[in-house]
């Protein structure tokens, strides 16, 4: 890429799973990229090569942020769903508080284009799919919650200060890109965990539900391979820059909200056959009862994200994407031994 067309970034969370590899696109399509992460959950691991490391909190980022940005990339945040019904206040704080902070700062230094790392936890338990952009948002967890707020402030920001922005909401996201990948702790993610099976770090899988209204009875998943997901966030700040992709530009005063996902579901019996198949390692099954606010089936149209982004995932195979969490998985495991 020249120099006439090279940007300049800051990713905040960018030592985390998707906002590494969001960094890892950026860098690799000629950009210059600024990751800012407190790494109370992010990995200094993570951190690209060729990216410029501020380890600190979204809540200070008016430090760094000056106008020689063009964008920013928002992924900090805290994202259990579990933890955020038992300690609610750290995600109000982090999450809602701490981007409040960041829209400010943005505001103070002219830099007048976002992209958010928005959930399909907005949704909560919708009872149509697949799930629609305009479906109501009712989120049943502080995180959805939060994040729901969020979306809610980036519009007015846009609406009073000409912010262009671009909200994307993954469903499932899997497998690995290179050297980045999952690194959660504690993990909640299905593929993730059930390759700890294949590795002999967890007995067996627990499966939350056998009963469900699906083909196996257990729950079924919209799941979008992180690289898919990543190239959503390029396209997303092309169309949102000043002179931003034709017939489809993000205005300035616009907040665009955009589904991600392959628009195809798969159930957790069907993940965990495809992990026995790509690992060849067997995968016990631990039948447990339901889990509360699990809905049967979440599957995504993103169709807008195609019209309005010019975005379709290319790697749609669950067994491909299994595949690269595996390959990432026992890299890490080597690296420990």
């Amino acid at each position: 890429m020249s120099t006439a067309q090279q940007r300049k970034y800051l990713v905040t969370g960018g030592a985390g799973y998707v906002g590494s590899v969001v960094a890892a696109h950026l860098l690799e399509a000629g950009h210059r990229v600024t990751v800012l992460d407190d790494l109370s959950t992010g990995h200094r691991a993570g951190v690209p090569r060729g990216a410029e490391f501020i380890e600190g909190r979204i809540q200070d980022a008016a430090k760094w942020l000056d106008p020689s940005y063009d964008g920013v990339l928002h992924f900090a945040a805290f994202s259990q769903v579990g933890e955020s019904v038992v300690n609610p206040e750290k995600y109000w704080v982090n999450n809602v508080g701490g981007t409040t902070e960041l829209l400010a700062a943005m505001r103070d230094a002219g830099v007048r284009t976002l992209v958010f790392s928005s959930t399909a936890a907005t949704y909560g338990e919708p009872d149509q799919v697949p799930i629609t952009e305009d479906l109501p948002t009712a989120p049943t967890n502080p995180y959805g919650a939060s994040k729901l707020a969020v979306d809610h402030m980036i519009s007015g920001e846009c609406a009073a200060h000409g912010l262009a922005a671009v909200s994307l909401r993954y469903f499932n996201v899997a497998g690995a890109y290179g050297a980045h990948g999952e690194r959660h702790d504690p993990e909640s993610h299905l593929i993730p965990l059930v390759l700890q099976v294949a590795q002999g770090r967890r007995e067996a899988i627990s499966v939350y539900g056998d009963d469900y209204p699906t083909p196996d009875g257990t729950c079924v998943r919209d799941y979008i391979h992180v690289a898919d997901l990543a190239e959503a966030h390029l396209l997303a700040l092309d169309a949102a820059l000043p002179g931003g992709a034709a017939d489809r530009g993000v205005r300035p005063g616009e907040h665009l909200i955009c589904n991600l996902g392959n628009g195809n579901g798969f159930s957790v019996r069907e993940v965990i056959e495809t992990v026995r198949q790509v690992t060849g390692h067997p995968i016990p099954e631990i039948a447990a009862p339901r889990r509360g606010g699990d809905p049967a089936v979440l599957v995504a149209s993103a169709e807008r994200a195609k019209e309005r982004l010019g975005w379709r995932p290319t790697r749609a195979d669950l067994a491909g994407i299994v595949a690269d969490a595996w390959k990432f998985a026992e890299a890490r495991r080597r690296e420990s031994e």
